[in-house]
């Protein structure tokens, strides 16, 4: 299958399964477009339907080279990786990854949260040195050979329980040597509460940070107030800005949402990166149509467009020396995720989960709080294997969506708990978010084309 568009004033085909990238002329385009659409299809054929517009030797030598790239697997290949679903279906993943919430709590009242004001729609907790020890001996114990493991301080608000965050650092490096692991620990937060001790020991210890701010003061202000409606934006900025630069500029994101209310968002994108950051993402809310701030079906096309118009954007400047990165841009052509990461994306529920302040497992931070995605707990282990099982198998091949969609290898079926949000299915399809992903994915490629060809 190959996929074709035009954006940027590029004409790009995207083999889907080989996932090779080329910008064709308007002749390759269209013979491109034919071949698609008409199993007949010869030079005669294409030329006759379109007559005048170009000679039959032009149309023969397009075929030719179009031919040679088929012959290479570059264009119309075959699926790579259905010859292997079934041993991917039918592996016993071990566990790899662990959101860690330390907190159930915040010290904002951030409107589009999923977790509530970071309660979960429980009761408002820490999670003890025990509890996260605990934690993190299971992971050892599930992770097989398994030597690089991740944990995420996550919330709430992590730093709001920052003495056991140190403790529980602590701890897994004590672990590293006689388990023969290595931890990569990384944070969310805020930043309500960062201060220079906090910078200092996150950069000495936490392989990535993620610094949660929207964008423009009014836009960052409306949906990340204190409880009692201030905002954040002038307390965090700077602070944020001066962990960036103590990071030499890597290592972190600032990470952003954006609503129904600031649909141009690459101007927060701009402002962000105007500002000094050079690590970004500003995600879509996923909410409930109900909610005011919810993104709309007729947001899509303005979305599109800012797409769109941030690639442009990034383009220039990053011809211009003054690039930046925006996280959902960035797509590597040569490497990229393994097999497995293509079909089934993060491996929540099989090789990530999530572990709140009382123990109990959910499949990933998302889920918690929802009682029927309650796996078990770090003292007993998976007691609804069921639920492992069906995160297990879930893959792009499960999803009938995905079926015949370009972007399949690059979302991998896109995110479970959306999904379930929004189908009551974690094989379902969030239908919105799969319409900007492939956008996204439509914006990268050129990027990456553009400056390939220059």
């Amino acid at each position: 299958m190959v996929h074709l568009y035009k954006n940027n004033g590029y004409n790009i085909a995207l083999d889907e399964n080989s996932g090779s990238v080329h910008i064709v002329d308007e002749l390759v385009y269209h013979i491109l477009e034919d071949m698609i659409s008409d199993k007949d299809f010869t030079p005669v054929s294409f030329e006759k339907a379109h007559p005048g517009a170009y000679s039959l030797q032009d149309i023969e030598e397009a075929c030719s080279e179009i031919e040679e790239l088929r012959s290479e697997g570059m264009l119309f290949s075959e699926d790579p990786y259905k010859q292997i679903i079934t041993h991917f279906m039918d592996r016993k993943p071990v566990l790899k990854a662990m959101c860690l919430h330390v907190s159930h709590d915040c010290n904002l009242s951030c409107r589009y949260c999923f977790a509530g004001e970071g309660e979960y729609n429980g009761p408002r907790s820490l999670m003890s040195p025990e509890v996260g020890k605990k934690a993190l001996d299971y992971l050892i114990e599930q992770s097989g050979s398994r030597v690089n493991l991740e944990v995420d301080f996550f919330g709430g608000e992590p730093l709001l329980n920052w003495e056991t965050v140190k403790e529980l650092v602590r701890y897994g490096r004590a672990r590293e040597k006689e388990a023969n692991k290595k931890f990569r620990f990384t944070l969310t937060t805020n930043g309500v509460l960062l201060n220079d001790e906090i910078m200092e020991f996150c950069n000495r210890e936490m392989g990535n940070v993620v610094l949660s701010i929207d964008g423009r003061r009014e836009v960052n202000d409306r949906m990340r107030p204190f409880s009692r409606g201030a905002g954040s934006y002038d307390l965090i900025l700077p602070k944020f800005k001066k962990f960036a630069e103590s990071r030499n500029q890597s290592n972190y994101y600032v990470r952003g949402t954006f609503t129904h209310y600031n649909t141009d968002f690459a101007a927060d994108v701009l402002h962000l990166a105007d500002e000094g950051f050079k690590q970004i993402s500003v995600e879509p809310v996923v909410a409930e149509e109900s909610m005011d701030y919810a993104i709309k079906e007729q947001d899509l096309d303005r979305i599109c467009a800012e797409y769109d118009r941030l690639a442009q954007e990034m383009l220039k400047r990053e011809k211009e020396g003054r690039g930046f990165n925006f996280f959902h841009f960035m797509i590597d052509l040569e490497g990229g995720p393994c097999v497995y990461k293509r079909l089934s994306g993060c491996g929540s529920g099989a090789e990530y989960m999530a572990v709140t302040p009382e123990g109990d497992l959910y499949p990933c931070h998302q889920f918690v709080g929802n009682k029927a995605f309650r796996m078990g707990d770090i003292w007993n282990g998976i007691e609804r294997e069921d639920i492992r099982e069906k995160f297990a198998a879930c893959s792009v091949y499960t999803k009938p969506e995905c079926s015949d969609c370009f972007a399949r290898y690059y979302c991998s079926g896109g995110c479970a708990a959306n999904a379930f949000n929004y189908t009551g299915d974690i094989s379902g399809a969030y239908k919105i978010g799969c319409v900007l992903q492939k956008k996204r994915v439509e914006c990268a490629l050129m990027i990456k084309a553009a400056l390939a060809d220059d």
